[in-house]
């Protein structure tokens, strides 16, 4: 059935050309419901929108909109996914110098009037913000306009978008219990990973493998706190194998430390076995092959390592916008899923101590892959688009 909105839509929204398209797809009436997903940046944010979007479109026959910004990684990923993208023009307000954060206000009166222009046109049941700059704009726009509003937030504390519009929306989906305080209407659906994460089982047995990875990019930090690690951690947990993604920047450095190894006097070989990449094209198979993890701790790596159900040990980058990777990680740590060291505190010696001392403790393994899987939620996609249906008046089919 269509959603009151919707009929309401179809009789006063005489201002909507059926012939208009957006990003050459045209839009009909005869949809259940029309939902706008908006924000961006990273893959962070538009992964989680994109299973969001499928969702909707799959139970509910949904047409879906996105807005973004023109720098965000929406630009390639949502056409590429057959979706429409509008875009407004909004920078950042955090962490950022005095200049940025005066342009992005002269910006945002404008980005404002753009994300209600393209509301008015494209007349959706509900509007649903996943975070990042286009959020902001267009949550407000709708509120404005009593256009039901759906925020999604993966980190413990909102990031500043959602914290704006926190007193102001319909519903909040959240990743953690202790984040639903913040909203009005919070429930906690978890956040939408590939289902690959999953489908990892247990890992039983074999050699004992670390993957070490920062995003893809890489990480700094942790790839030179590895790389000073490497000979303690030879002599304290030989036989392992380590599978390690360092990003463009320091591959060759790190490769170059893994091949000392074999060069050092009196060893003919490493006493662990290693393979060294730029990027990991298959992160799914890659955590199927480990025993432990060294990464960062942002929403998204957060997510995929409860679905997952892998131990790992956070370095939070230290510069994340309010600080939400120690937050996310201490989270984690919390439930006994994982270790966290401040970037500061991160030594070569204190790492390769903790590495070998938690691949060589199956138990405690096993509680800590325990206890990430009962933070997971595998239907987090079917449950915030159900949520997305309710403010939106629609039932399933």
């Amino acid at each position: 059935m269509k959603s009151p909105r919707r009929q309401q839509a179809a009789g006063n929204c005489g201002h909507f050309n059926q012939q208009s398209s957006f990003n050459n797809h045209q839009f009909r009436y005869s949809h259940l419901m029309r939902a706008i997903l908006a924000g961006g940046g990273t893959g962070g944010h538009v992964i989680p929108a994109l299973a969001i979007a499928n969702e909707l479109k799959k139970s509910y026959g949904a047409e879906v909109l996105f807005i973004g910004t023109a720098r965000g990684i929406e630009n390639r990923l949502v056409p590429a996914a057959g979706y429409p993208l509008q875009l407004v023009r909004v920078g950042a307000l955090k962490n950022v110098s005095l200049v940025t954060r005066a342009k992005t206000a002269f910006d945002l009166p404008r980005a404002l009037w753009d994300a209600g222009r393209m509301l008015n046109e494209f007349a959706p049941d509900v509007v649903i913000g996943v975070g990042g700059y286009a959020s902001g704009p267009a949550m407000l726009a709708a509120v404005v306009k009593h256009i039901p509003t759906l925020a999604l937030e993966a980190n413990v504390v909102p990031g500043f978008a959602n914290r704006v519009v926190a007193r102001f929306v319909s519903g909040a989906a959240v990743h953690f219990e202790e984040t639903a305080k913040y909203f009005r209407h919070g429930e906690v659906t978890g956040v939408p990973v590939r289902q690959a994460f999953f489908e990892i089982p247990p890992k039983r047995g074999g050699t004992p493998a670390l993957l070490v990875f920062g995003g893809s990019q890489g990480a700094h930090a942790i790839n030179e706190a590895m790389i000073r690690c490497l000979r303690v951690l030879q002599r304290e947990a030989p036989g392992i194998h380590i599978l390690h993604q360092t990003g463009e920047r320091d591959y060759n450095d790190a490769l170059a430390a893994y091949q000392s190894l074999k060069d050092a006097p009196g060893e003919a070989t490493p006493r662990f076995t290693f393979e060294v990449f730029k990027f990991i094209e298959d992160m799914p198979a890659a955590f199927a092959r480990a025993d432990l993890l060294v990464c960062r701790s942002g929403a998204s790596t957060v997510a995929e390592i409860t679905a997952a159900g892998k131990p790992a040990i956070f370095v939070p980058f230290p510069r994340a916008a309010d600080d939400h990777q120690r937050i996310n990680a201490e989270a984690l740590a919390s439930h006994g899923a994982a270790v966290v060291v401040e970037e500061s505190k991160l030594e070569g010696v204190w790492l390769a101590e903790t590495i070998a001392a938690l691949l060589g403790d199956s138990p405690r393994l096993q509680r800590m892959s325990r206890a990430a899987r009962e933070l997971a939620h595998p239907n987090a996609a079917r449950d915030i688009a159900a949520m997305a249906a309710r403010l939106a008046g629609v039932e399933e089919d």
